[in-house]
């Protein structure tokens, strides 16, 4: 390999990494592909709603009622899957958090009166 296929492989590498950040939607000034659950209640949504709006087609043939049942499966899919799916998020960092705590509280206290006091108070739990 010759210098100038080594640097155009590197400018090629360079171009799609800077390809890959602007991909991104910002909105409001934040990234969305940053957002949990944002990806997957979009997705659900816009799947319920095609299902949605299809069956109420082939159920009904008026397009102007299913594309209203279309687009409103997708809204309350959409909205039902975040509420359920951050819910879910919050819990866990919660969770996460306690434990982070409960484990920096265990290095202060290994090795010392305070950690055995603890102990026996669990014991006698």
């Amino acid at each position: 390999m010759s210098n100038e296929e080594t640097t155009s492989i590197s400018d090629t590498k360079t171009m799609a990494e800077d390809e890959d950040k602007t991909k991104s939607l910002y909105i409001f000034g934040r990234n969305v592909a940053e957002i949990p659950c944002f990806r997957s209640s979009f997705l659900y949504g816009i799947g319920g709603g095609f299902v949605g709006g299809a069956v109420s087609f082939l159920a009904t043939s008026r397009t102007a009622l299913s594309t209203n049942i279309g687009f409103a499966t997708f809204f309350c899919g959409t909205i039902f899957y975040w509420v359920s799916c951050r819910y879910e998020w919050s819990k866990k960092r919660f969770q996460y958090q306690q434990l982070q705590m409960a484990m920096k509280k265990q290095a202060l206290y290994e090795g010392t009166a305070v950690e055995n006091e603890i102990e026996k108070k669990t014991e006698s739990c």
